[in-house]
């Protein structure tokens, strides 16, 4: 980072961490008490806080990560300042944690798009800043850095798990990835989606060596997208995976990750289950609509960066081209929106999500209406591998899996369950032009200035409680 480029980035942190301290006040004075989920993070934290490690509230889901982290933090202040401890772990002192934690994703976040997108000329510098200020403030992320939520700290140690990957040094991803699987549960599948890219790039470099011997073949990227191109790389994988000496440079590259692999199935089979605590209402399922309700979401929030008048004309252009893909695409996504479609019993009660007013006011409107969104769930496929176009095959198949399996299995419509995939989605988009990005930065505030205004001024009480209830993602 030249010392210019360290001044400016210096100064968007500062900036970035004043702005949030004001509105963390703000909300922090508007809601003083722990509100949803924060009633069993708090005391949980709390009990940590004084010392009582052997005592869990069952109704918590995820692993300790975020209360063993919170202590990490805080104790050292309590010993430097002489501070009592209940004092200190109060639910304001816990929820500034996470506003550490934001300030970390920045900085996280710039590094992983200066190592994909290296400079190339000066202003590119401008807009990897503008890119990861704004990716930092992505509205369903920025909101819950104002709340006690594991949801900052588990991407602040999975995008820096990524970007030690990124650079090779697969220990130290490695053990991050402990840390993001700490915090939660399903981590473990982006420590996979790290161990994936290595397997990638052993993958290429065969494909690559196995086309220079046949001149007269295309290159991976030219593989065209037929039955016949398919059956090439799929004669490629079995081969690939036949050859011992693939195999052996596999394993001796992601050995790192196979060990948290094994010791999160141990876990697995002793826990009965990767949730801890309550069960009852986080059962896994075949929601297969919910990788539909991912991209339409990662649409939306890539607007400005990702649509344009000739993408949509490219787009039709495809399917006047290719008409029998498209039909039999639109017949399987009508099937699994038929048949695999589920619904939580929180996204029926609770009023105070946003995905409920989704549901509600979309969905529930017509029983056609879900079948009727499927021409948009296509576009929103086709957008995905657009954007991304100039990544390799084989990176795409690894991160499409787990985007599955981050996303799918997931009986609830809760839009934080998207905020990593959708992270490492806009990560790896090319650098758009300044103009673009400011139309990015320009929505994502106007969506965040939208959400805390509601938060902190729209509220309202049930009929059966006198608790103030309050609106979020």
């Amino acid at each position: 980072m030249e010392r210019f480029e360290l001044y400016i980035f210096t100064s968007l942190c500062s900036i970035n961490f004043l702005i949030s301290c004001i509105l963390f006040s703000k909300i922090t004075r508007e809601q003083r008490d722990p509100y949803m989920d924060e009633i069993f993070h708090v005391p949980q934290a709390q009990k940590y806080c004084e010392g009582k490690f052997n005592e869990w509230d069952p109704m918590i889901t995820t692993l300790p990560g975020l209360y063993l982290a919170s202590v990490g933090l805080i104790k050292p202040a309590v010993w430097l300042c002489d501070l009592k401890g209940k004092a200190v772990c109060s639910t304001a002192m816990l929820r500034f944690i996470n506003l550490l934690f934001n300030s970390g994703n920045l900085y996280i976040i710039y590094l992983i798009i200066s190592r994909l997108h290296p400079k190339d000329k000066s202003r590119s510098a401008v807009r990897r800043m503008l890119s990861s200020y704004t990716l930092s403030t992505f509205p369903v992320l920025y909101f819950f850095t104002f709340l006690y939520y594991t949801d900052a700290g588990s991407t602040f140690f999975t995008l820096f798990m990524y970007l030690m990957a990124l650079y090779g040094s697969h220990k130290a991803a490695a053990l991050l990835g402990i840390c993001a699987i700490l915090f939660r549960q399903t981590n473990i599948i982006w420590v996979a989606f790290c161990a994936g890219t290595v397997v990638v790039q052993i993958m290429d470099e065969s494909w690559r060596t196995e086309q220079s011997k046949k001149r007269d073949e295309k290159s991976l990227s030219q593989v065209p997208m037929t039955i016949g191109g398919a059956m090439r790389v799929i004669r490629f994988l079995l081969d690939f995976v036949k050859t011992a000496a693939n195999i052996k440079a596999v394993v001796l590259s992601t050995w790192p990750y196979i060990i948290i692999a094994v010791g999160f199935v141990i876990f697995t089979v002793l826990n009965d289950g990767i949730v801890v605590g309550d069960r009852s209402s986080h059962e896994a399922c075949l929601n297969f609509p919910q990788i539909f309700y991912f991209l339409s979401f990662t649409l939306v929030f890539s607007l400005p960066i990702s649509l344009s008048y000739q993408k949509v004309v490219r787009f039709f252009q495809s399917v006047r081209k290719q008409p029998l893909i498209y039909l039999i695409l639109v017949s399987v996504f009508l099937i699994l929106v038929w048949r695999f479609t589920f619904v939580h019993k929180y996204l029926l009660a609770d009023n105070r999500h946003f995905p409920f007013y989704v549901w509600n006011r979309i969905f529930q409107r017509h029983d056609l209406v879900r079948f009727l969104l499927v021409p948009g769930y296509v576009f929103a496929v086709w957008n995905f591998f657009d954007t991304l176009r100039y990544k390799s095959l084989f990176w795409y198949m690894a991160f499409c899996v787990c985007v599955v399996l981050a996303t799918v299995p997931q009986k609830l419509l809760e839009f934080r369950y998207f905020i990593i995939p959708y992270l490492l989605y806009r990560v790896h988009v090319p650098l758009p032009s300044l103009l673009r990005l400011l139309l990015e930065f320009g929505l994502y505030t106007a969506v965040n200035a939208a959400t805390i205004y509601i938060f902190i001024y729209k509220t309202f009480q049930w009929p059966d409680s006198t608790d103030t209830q309050r609106f979020m993602w």
